[in-house]
């Protein structure tokens, strides 16, 4: 008997999928449409619009895969957060509201052929790392508050306190240069 067949038959594999992997597969491919929009729009208030439903979309597969923590994290510092950072800054720059040729730097085929290699890449690790791997949905531990709490403050402390400092600094650097346009008109 193939491998195929066998894994159908144990319940688990690509032959019978769940309903939760056919939710996952088809919000993935709406989250991963959002993120195609929001780097393809000319628009920037538009973009970032877009990319309020990508990290969305990936808050919903985030709850998905049972991991309700993270979820919210996902909602409440990108959506929340970023989101309105990257509003505030466009409109303390006094970014372009409609149309932008500026947006376009012509350079599509170079960014096309990186953003395919790292795909390419990011499949090749993740299918590879997780070949055999299935998540028993019935424990519920792997997405836990206490799990994820433990290992983030365990080990992510640095990089999300390095994250926070590069947020402020962009939000001032935006107040900045509102600032200056401001004195050159007196």
């Amino acid at each position: 008997m193939s491998t195929a067949v066998h894994l159908a038959a144990g319940g688990h594999g690509f032959l019978s999928p769940t309903g939760v992997e056919i939710a996952f597969l088809l919000v993935g491919i709406a989250t991963f449409a959002a993120a195609v929009v929001t780097v393809t729009t000319k628009q920037l208030v538009h973009a970032a619009l877009w990319l309020v439903v990508a990290l969305g979309g990936l808050a919903v597969e985030y709850l998905l895969l049972t991991a309700e923590f993270i979820a919210w994290v996902q909602v409440l510092i990108y959506v929340g957060s970023v989101v309105v950072l990257l509003l505030f800054g466009l409109m303390l720059t006094k970014a372009p509201i409609g149309r932008s040729p500026d947006a376009d730097s012509g350079n599509r085929p170079a960014a096309l052929a990186v953003a395919v290699a790292s795909a390419a890449a990011l499949v090749w690790v993740v299918v590879d790392a997780f070949r055999a791997t299935w998540i028993d949905l019935d424990k519920g531990v792997q997405g836990s508050t206490a799990v994820s709490g433990t290992s983030l403050f365990r080990y992510w402390v640095l990089p999300f306190e390095a994250l926070s400092v590069l947020l402020l600094a962009a939000l001032v650097g935006a107040i900045v240069l509102s600032r200056k346009k401001v004195e050159e008109k007196r």
